[in-house]
């Protein structure tokens, strides 16, 4: 499920916040917020992401 808001094409990679409108950050913020529940699980995955490779990175200069 993707959020609604953003433009087409689907964001594909979101490497920054710049140029996003207020709307379309709330709806990714949404979407995440609808993941909490998977980490209250006793399986931690989803089938939406088989085969799928998610990566999160945090880099400070």
């Amino acid at each position: 499920m993707r959020p609604t808001t953003l433009e087409s094409p689907p964001l594909r990679h979101l490497l920054t916040i710049d140029g996003l409108s207020r709307t379309q950050i709330v709806s990714i913020l949404d979407l995440a917020e609808s993941f909490l529940p998977v980490g209250e699980r006793a399986v931690k995955k989803v089938p939406l992401l088989r085969g799928k490779t998610v990566v999160n990175l945090f880099f400070e200069p």
